[in-house]
């Protein structure tokens, strides 16, 4: 488990200082609620300009208008399942910043366990969200991480590590863990650097509930920021983050 001391340090003005970096770009899908909107508002205290995407555009722009409005923060609405989307996401922040220095694929979602819980159709559109979804965010901003000799930041889970008892969401995550690790291994001697973000229980609205004693966005978010703000020699490749009250 990584502690949070780890982070105790601020994060203001750190995308600033990295060396060869003159105002970044911090590309988040997922970014209108949980962990993408925690990150959002973390990297945006850090220096960076923001490109926030989702499909719920109203909530993305109230969180663009705080966060420094269009000069520091677009606003793209992007189903991330929809290659069309994903491909418009790119070339939208390339015409707008020109640049894109971290590329956060976050969007997903989860199911019930239990292989006779929920409907197909749900599992379909978690699988499609959490599997295909990441898989396209990789491959729409590869080429401009490429240029930048940027980081692509991957949220997975624990579940991902471990296999949670009729649980479809687990195989989802443990398919982002994969795709993390080959896209590093791809990614060798270019420069990017990959980062797997695997929290434990978070309060976001994943659950439909308040969740007693998880970790809150913010903690997941001060994780992402410790990753992309390390010097270019150090890639961090996973973290794993679970409240200290969770015991799997």
């Amino acid at each position: 488990m990584i502690r949070s001391t780890i982070w105790s340090c601020s994060c203001t003005s750190a995308a600033a200082s990295l060396p060869g970096v003159a105002d970044p770009v911090f590309l988040i899908t997922g970014a209108s609620s949980g962990i993408g909107e925690a990150t959002a508002r973390r990297a945006g205290e850090a220096g960076y300009r923001l490109v926030l995407a989702a499909r719920r555009e109203e909530k993305l722009k109230a969180l663009a208008d705080e966060l420094g409005g269009p000069e520091r923060a677009l606003v793209v609405r992007c189903d991330v399942t929809e290659w069309d989307d994903q491909e418009r996401m790119a070339s939208t922040v390339l015409a707008g910043f020109g640049q894109i220095d971290v590329s956060f694929a976050n969007a997903g979602f989860g199911a019930k366990r239990g292989f006779l819980e929920d409907t197909p159709e749900h599992w379909k559109s978690m699988v499609l969200t959490n599997v295909y979804g990441t898989a396209l965010t990789i491959r729409a901003t590869l080429p401009a991480l490429k240029e930048t000799q940027g980081h692509l930041v991957l949220t997975s889970s624990v579940a991902g590590r471990r296999a949670l008892a009729g649980s479809l969401y687990s195989a989802t995550k443990w398919a982002v863990t994969a795709m993390g690790e080959a896209a590093r291994v791809e990614l060798n001697g270019t420069g990017v650097r990959v980062t797997l973000i695997e929290p434990g229980m978070v309060d976001t609205p994943f659950f439909d509930n308040p969740v007693k004693d998880a970790l809150e966005p913010d903690d997941v978010a001060r994780a992402v920021l410790y990753a992309v703000t390390q010097p270019p020699r150090v890639d961090v490749n996973e973290i794993l983050i679970r409240p200290t009250s969770q015991e799997n």
